[in-house]
């Protein structure tokens, strides 16, 4: 009997991934536009204090990774460093999301600067200061991978993205605790007394927080198991079909231009897939 060549356990994982990334996505914009719950600052330290939880328990308890330490101060200042730019670059994207739809998010998050400048004022849901702030998380997360490859450059200093994670998440909740009280003020007390009202936004809260650990995660096995560039064509491919679920619940409207965008990502994936099988 013929071995099966389909890589179902990758295929899994995509899946996994495709899903953890953009039920948080989709769960974001509800939460901070249509339920209301108007805090992206708090939203984003909720999200890291479960991925501090989360990061933990599969390093130390389920051993996915092994445990790599912080070797000296030098090391563990860039680390804080980085996390103030991943910050940055989080919290920008749930802001952002309170004032442009999904899939004018992932559009730019898609494109480069330039094109995004040009063709935004054709989107029929646009809003400046979502769009400065999408502009700047994007910004953000390119800096930081840029970052991260000069400040860890050297083998003892490399950690693996999980373990990054694991000590980024906490320093990030340092800086957010200050960030929340000062620019959204008494919102433990208002999330309390909602709570009270509507039991629904305990579990809302913990079970988005979670997919955000999740997004990590898969991302981190994806590109184990197959590669950078692919990761890239598969986050591409993902914004497409974010947009499409996020236009057909959220029911906002979208622009020609913005559609043949995606329909050409979509095109480029395929063309990708095919080259992929011939050249192997």
């Amino acid at each position: 009997m013929t071995k099966s060549l389909i890589p179902w356990y990758t295929i899994g994982l995509v899946v996994a991934w495709y899903s953890s990334n953009i039920g948080v996505l989709l769960l974001n914009k509800y939460l901070l536009t249509n339920y209301g719950f108007k805090y992206p600052v708090f939203l984003t330290m909720c999200h890291m204090s479960m991925c501090s939880v989360l990061s933990y328990v599969a390093i130390a308890c389920m051993k996915v990774v092994p445990l790599q330490h912080i070797a000296s101060k030098t090391q563990f200042v860039k680390i804080a460093g980085l996390s103030v730019v991943f910050c940055f670059s989080v919290v920008c994207g749930n802001v952002s999301l309170r004032y442009i739809p999904v899939s004018f998010n992932q559009s730019i998050g898609a494109t480069t600067p330039f094109f995004t400048a040009v063709f935004a004022y054709g989107e029929p849901s646009f809003h400046l200061l979502g769009f400065i702030v999408c502009v700047s998380a994007t910004a953000g997360r390119a800096f930081k991978s840029v970052l991260q490859e000069i400040l860890l450059s050297s083998e003892e200093e490399k950690l693996n993205s999980m373990n990054l994670l694991l000590y980024m998440a906490p320093i990030a909740i340092v800086f957010l605790i200050p960030a929340t009280l000062l620019m959204e003020g008494n919102v433990f007390k208002i999330t309390v007394d909602l709570s009270r009202r509507d039991s629904k936004i305990v579990w809302y809260l913990l079970f988005n927080s979670s997919l955000a650990y999740f997004v990590n995660l898969t991302n981190f096995l994806v590109t184990k198991h197959t590669s950078a560039l692919t990761l890239q064509v598969l986050g591409n491919a993902k914004g497409a079909v974010a947009v499409v679920i996020s236009i057909l619940i959220f029911k906002n409207p979208v622009s020609f231009i913005g559609m043949a965008g995606y329909g050409l990502t979509v095109i480029g994936v395929v063309i990708y897939g095919e080259a992929k099988k011939r050249f192997r």
